[in-house]
């Protein structure tokens, strides 16, 4: 008869994750906000050529997702691309990229409740004043709080169910969209032309919108069988995103007599499209998207910083697992309130900055990862990115590339936040050192 753990053996997380939840997990973890306020920028910065900038950005992005794909599919463990980088470069540059994905995901989450009770005054007025908005975003992260604590089955179910209520008033306006154009032709005027300038910008704009897919990786220590089905994960959810997106910026600069100046581009052409009912429409896909863009969120980031702290880089409480749920009951708290506290002090435009620029580091990082994981353990990889070593280089220039677009003097909390990873660098291998000469 097969034995149960004993009682002294600490709790441990369990393997649950399919291979469909993890595309769903993914899916959720990109689309959130961004796609519902983002084309109207993007129509800015280069006219009527954004529909082809989404697509372009789109594939500079299946490139490093090509090296997440190979790099994740030599691990099985939690963490994501904090243990992939550490396993690259040492301990402080799996530090650097933990604190600095913790500070995007953070900033994103927060970005994405900003935009729910922005999208929320559409149905009721008296959301974006104090009282209410506190009440709304502390309800909001605390139910889903609650479920990502009570069982990683739990969180999951509300990610599959999100990512398909989510998709759905996409899929229409979409298809509506599509239908119009052939249909009625072009109706707005032609937009400015664009320049290498205006593609630099949109493409950095776009990395928001098209990332957060790595966050999906933190829990594949609850994923059935990660290295088979990693790659399969992230280019699924590739391919779908870059169609939705590329359609629904086609479908906004063609339809909006202004996309450039729109506050709510997808609303608007809804309501060109379909009259007021499609507004709506669009308005509560917006809040279901955010709502599973959220729960993805709070069952992904806390796995990061278990794996953190597993390591010995956070305090040991972070990578307690609950006894009776099986989660990680402090990350999730933790990352819970600190949610909170962005949303409630921060505005979407701030939020959205910080968690654009931060990404390009830890996305620059995976790419360098590539070549010296090949070096250190070549069998271990069960996906290869073809092109040997021309793929990652082309992804790491990319990031610096765009990297030259950010303007640092307002990326104070940024900077900060690679202080902070390094004097955490310094702690931790201060008590290694100590409990070294302890040992001998």
């Amino acid at each position: 008869m097969t034995q149960g753990p004993s009682p002294s053996t600490p709790p441990q997380l369990v393997r649950v994750i399919g291979r469909w939840s993890m595309v769903a997990l993914a899916v959720n973890c990109i689309v959130g906000s961004g796609i519902f306020g983002l084309p109207s920028m993007v129509a800015a910065q280069v006219g009527r050529s954004s529909p082809a900038a989404v697509l372009v950005a789109g594939l500079a992005m299946g490139v490093i997702i090509g090296c997440y794909a190979e790099v994740a599919s030599q691990f099985t463990e939690t963490g994501g691309h904090y243990i992939y980088v550490r396993r690259a470069f040492g301990r402080l540059a799996g530090l650097e990229v933990g604190w600095l994905n913790l500070l995007s995901r953070l900033t994103a989450c927060a970005a994405s409740v900003n935009l729910l009770v922005i999208s929320l005054g559409q149905f009721w007025p008296e959301a974006g004043r104090p009282m209410p908005r506190f009440a709304v975003i502390s309800l909001l992260i605390g139910t889903l709080a609650v479920a990502n604590y009570r069982g990683v089955a739990s969180g999951t179910l509300v990610s599959n169910v999100s990512v398909v209520a989510k998709l759905v008033p996409l899929a229409v306006v979409c298809g509506v969209g599509l239908l119009y154009l052939a249909s009625h032709g072009r109706t707005a005027p032609p937009l400015a032309a664009s320049d290498l300038h205006g593609w630099l910008g949109a493409t950095l704009i776009l990395f928001f919108a098209y990332g957060g897919y790595e966050t999906a990786l933190n829990p594949m220590g609850e994923a059935k069988d990660p290295r088979r089905d990693v790659a399969f994960m992230l280019f699924v959810a590739l391919i779908v995103v870059t169609f939705l997106y590329t359609a629904l910026q086609l479908i906004v600069a063609d339809v909006l007599p202004d996309a450039a100046h729109s506050e709510r581009p997808l609303a608007d052409a809804a309501r060109v499209m379909m009259g007021e009912g499609g507004a709506a429409l669009v308005s509560i896909g917006a809040l279901i998207s955010v709502y599973g863009y959220l729960s993805a969120n709070l069952l992904t980031v806390p796995r990061g910083i278990f794996a953190l702290a597993e390591r010995g880089d956070f305090p040991p409480q972070l990578a307690a697992v609950h006894a009776r749920f099986r989660t990680p009951h402090f990350a999730i708290v933790g990352v819970a309130l600190l949610s909170w506290a962005f949303a409630l002090l921060g505005s979407f435009a701030w939020n959205v900055t910080l968690s654009a620029v931060a990404r390009l580091f830890y996305y620059g990082a995976v790419c360098a990862a590539v070549p010296v994981l090949r070096r250190r353990q070549p069998e271990a990889a069960a996906f290869r990115l073809p092109g040997g070593a021309a793929l990652p280089a082309l992804g790491l220039a990319v990031c610096l590339v765009l990297l030259t677009r950010v303007d640092f003097s307002k990326s104070v909390i940024l900077l900060a936040v690679i202080v902070i990873a390094a004097v955490n660098w310094l702690l931790v291998r201060g008590r290694a050192t100590m409990a070294q000469g302890e040992h001998l």
